[in-house]
């Protein structure tokens, strides 16, 4: 980048190569110096605009307090035409939705579009590749003159801040800070998890606040309940004007939200209730103040404190409730658990520390002893014992030794390791959890759109219960009590403004969400991952537990104990035709035979079948392996003597003829049968469905005790699916199919839940419903219990909303005899009452056992 005159430098991918009249669009990045006049300029050319694209756009959102904010949003969003799959969630303070660009709305403009109808702040979430945020030197005036190969683009992030976004296989992240385009810049402190960040600012947003609505209420309440001299009018004037403070700054930003959900989102919300009992107490006391400067005062006079300490106190509940939420969101944030730093080895061997954002491919890092390991990678170099219990929840040692695999998260306990990197920090376990994570908290269960309802129709009930508390108190004032109308009104009026403020829908409308955003962080620290919030509410009431055989109920780690070749020399041939399969059985038999140094032959045009086999050509000939049904031997002798002795049979074919047989044996999960008789106690249905041969299937049903009713062998992934579908005829019953395979894919996909064990194939994960990241069967166990209570809490803040609403209600419009009510002035503590119990309860699930 070239100095240009008027303290600004600009440039390009080639700045100064650009014709002055391209038709080519150019978007410049400014960054300012809060300190000077210093302008840095980053222009990127884009090629032509004409085509448009789909995005998925994922905004922070801040201002959002309750579930009317929430609808609201909803609401907005849905009414844009070019918006579609819309999920948001008030706790993470998200909203990500797919946008169809237009000429006039893109994802450049979006937030402002919808900060303009909602109210409130957004912020684009960026997800293009691997991302650095650098700060400008303040003393520079110039970068580079081209990007580096493998920046994608340069963004303005704030003052004197970039984020670059790059490809990591093309550059490093250290490799990018060295190259002289960054020369000037350095790498900016880590930033906090989008939806932590957004929760802090909306605590330190609603903090302000709440200081300066006390700093003004305090001297008008002292002019109201001290015992100062005479001065009324004096006393009046500052408290109207400290008043009118409180009305503008603090609720004035009710005003714009009220007034944007009734006009755009044809929504009735919370904000409204406070709009209308401030603005009634506020206006009230400013018509009274002026009556009593004519000399004409009111019986009952002005009551400047009721409005102020009104206001200050929803502003305390909403701080509260706001921190209460960012705790809870803070306390199961995954990522946490990434470690910020890494020692990486040089190449002449000498060890240096860096941030763990400047990772890059090829990189070996070095783990001591008590140190988490920053992301995954596979050891080169050390045995140790690793706690892998805060990504998979098994609180056991493992032993690792080199070419074994580490994950992101786990402990190194007893010696130093050298590990590889195979991927980097944004994209290892931890990242990929916490995706999962948060898409299964943006995720609504049913019982959510009954909690959606009934918030929904609250503020209106509230509203006509208002006007008719105080149509009844004017009636009861009036030609009870023989009041004046004055008097009269003005008394049912105080009770009609505690009535509006003291009723709280929030409690109802986090009663589930709350409880969501605890359990699936729960869930995630023992080791089970939920992909949808409809899996822990359905959970409590699985019915029957599907089970696969191999890799699921076994460890899918078989060994060879029986081999039938008559000629060496084809073995060869056999490896050459598994050795890249995937499956167990094909991985057991090429493990053993690169075990007896076997060199594989060429085979051509491999097709795996699954439920099958597999099947290529070698010199014209078909060669073909798996299942002996598939293959029509089943019942050659030397078949048949190797299914006598219940082992997983595996032959090979050449055009038809039958070269070799295997037999394999695996072992059972250590926890299989403690699993599966802690089930039966439960008065839950089980069932054994394998592609393996009869008698392997019968021989483990007899084992576990499950009947032959319910046993099923040979099965492809077709049959496996037919049999979760019949199960699930049966009416109200719900069915979990616990697989790892790709061919359980179907099935996982058909059953109400689909559990999948996290060491199978990335296509039996994508089509289940939950991941277990832990080989063990326990987390069938603590998915059901997890779901009852879930359940359980999200009763309790259903009862709970609904007692607290009726006795404050009641209490707040007079309806107890004697002097029992609540004073206007204090009805504004009600959201603070309400939610704090709901949020409370939904964090307890944190110290639950499971």
């Amino acid at each position: 980048m070239s100095c240009c005159e008027g303290n600004s430098c600009c440039a390009g991918k080639s700045s100064h190569d650009l014709p002055l009249d391209t038709d080519q669009s150019s978007r410049s990045i400014e960054v300012k110096d809060a300190a000077s006049s210093t302008i840095i300029e980053i222009d990127k050319v884009d090629g032509d605009d004409s085509s448009l694209s789909k995005f998925e756009i994922t905004l922070s959102v801040s201002g959002m307090n309750c579930t009317g904010c929430l609808k609201k949003l909803e609401r907005t969003l849905d009414s844009i035409l070019e918006i579609s799959n819309v999920k948001a969630s008030l706790l993470l303070s998200q909203a990500t939705f797919d946008l169809e660009e237009t000429h006039i709305l893109t994802k450049d403009n979006i937030s402002q579009v919808i900060e303009k109808k909602t109210g409130f702040t957004c912020a684009l979430i960026h997800h293009t590749g691997e991302e650095l945020e650098l700060i400008l030197d303040p003393k520079a005036t110039a970068l580079g003159d081209e990007w580096p190969n493998g920046v994608v683009d340069i963004t303005a992030t704030g003052k004197r801040r970039v984020l670059v976004s790059y490809r990591p296989r093309t550059i490093g992240a250290r490799d990018l800070l060295s190259d002289p385009f960054f020369q000037h810049t350095a790498l900016a402190p880590p930033p906090m998890p989008p939806s932590v960040a957004s929760g802090r600012a909306n605590v330190r947003s609603s903090l302000y606040l709440t200081l300066i609505s006390a700093i003004l209420t305090i001297p008008v309440l002292v002019f109201s309940y001290s015992s100062l001299p005479d001065h009324e009018v004096l006393y009046g004037g500052i408290s109207c004007g400290l008043a009118t403070g409180v009305q503008i700054i603090i609720v004035g930003p009710f005003y714009d939200k009220a007034f944007k959900a009734l006009f755009f989102s044809r929504m009735i919300e919370m904000d409204l209730l406070i709009v209308l009992s401030t603005t009634v107490a506020y206006v009230y006391s400013v018509v009274a103040y002026g009556f009593l400067v004519s000399g004409k005062p009111l019986s009952t006079g002005e009551f400047f404190e009721t409005s102020t300490l009104l206001a200050t106190l929803i502003m305390v509940g909403r701080t509260v409730a706001e921190y209460a939420r960012y705790k809870a969101v803070e306390s199961i944030s995954m990522e946490s658990l990434q470690n910020p730093s890494a020692i990486i080895i040089e190449e002449g061997g000498e060890e240096r520390e860096i941030d763990a954002r400047l990772l890059q491919y090829n990189d070996t890092f070095k783990v001591p002893p008590e140190m988490s390991v920053v992301t995954d990678g596979v050891i080169e170099e050390g045995v140790t014992e690793v706690d892998e219990s805060m990504i998979t929840g098994e609180a056991t040692l493992i032993v690792k030794k080199p070419g074994m695999p580490v994950i992101a998260g786990s402990v190194n306990h007893t010696g130093t390791i050298l590990v590889k990197l195979t991927r980097l920090p944004s994209e290892n376990t931890i990242k990929t959890i916490s995706t999962m994570v948060d898409e299964a908290k943006s995720s609504k269960p049913k019982i959510q759109d009954i909690a959606d309802r009934v918030a929904g129709s609250f503020v209106p009930v509230i509203l006509a219960i208002t006007v008719l508390v105080f149509i009844v108190w004017v009636a009861v004032g009036h030609y009870i009590r023989h009041q004046s109308s004055a008097t009269a009104a003005i008394n049912a009026m105080t009770f009609a403004i505690s009535t509006l403020i003291v009723s709280c829908p929030c409690a109802i409308g986090l009663a589930v969400p709350m409880v969501v955003l605890i359990a699936g962080g729960v869930g995630a620290k023992h080791g089970l991952i939920l992909k949808s919030t409809e899996t822990i509410e359905i959970g409590r009431k699985i019915s029957h537990v599907i089970f696969d055989k191999t890799g699921t109920l076994t460890q899918g780690k078989l060994a060879v104990v029986e081999e039938e070749c008559p000629s060496e020399s084809l073995l060869a041939l056999v490896l050459g035709l598994i050795t890249d399969s995937k499956h167990p059985v094909s991985v057991a038999v090429a493990s053993h035979l690169k075990g007896k140094g076997t060199k594989a032959l060429p085979v051509e045009n491999l097709e795996s079948l699954p439920g099958k086999g597999i099947k290529g050509t070698w010199k014209a000939s078909t060669v073909r392996a798996g299942n002996p049904y598939w293959l029509g031997v089943e019942k050659r002798p030397e078949v048949d003597r190797v299914l006598s002795k219940a082992l997983t049979v595996f032959c090979i074919t050449v055009d038809g003829a039958l070269i070799a047989v295997f037999g394999l044996r695996d072992e059972l999960r250590p926890d299989a049968i403690k699993t599966v008789n802690e089930l039966r106690k439960r008065n839950i249905e089980i069932s054994l469905i394998s592609g393996d041969n009869l008698p392997v299937v019968q021989a483990l049903a007899t084992h576990l005790g499950i009947v032959p009713q319910n046993t099923r062998a040979r099965c492809t992934p077709a049959d496996k699916q037919i049999y979760v579908k019949s199960a699930l005829e049966t009416p109200n019953k719900v069915v979990l199919f616990c697989g790892d395979g790709t061919n359980d894919a179907v099935a996982l996909a058909q059953a109400s839940i689909g559990l999948h064990i996290n060491e199978g194939t990335d296509v039996a994960q994508s089509a289940a419903d939950a991941i277990l990241m832990r080989p063990s069967l326990k987390g069938i166990l603590t998915l059901i219990d997890l779901s009852r209570a879930f359940w359980r809490r999200v009763l309790f803040n259903f009862a709970w909303s609904f007692v607290y609403n009726l006795f404050a209600i009641l209490l707040a419009a007079g309806a107890f005899p004697g002097k029992a009510r609540i004073p206007p002035q204090y009805a504004g503590l009600g959201e603070l009452v309400s939610v704090l119990p709901v949020i409370a309860v939904a964090v307890g699930l944190r110290w639950k056992k499971f």
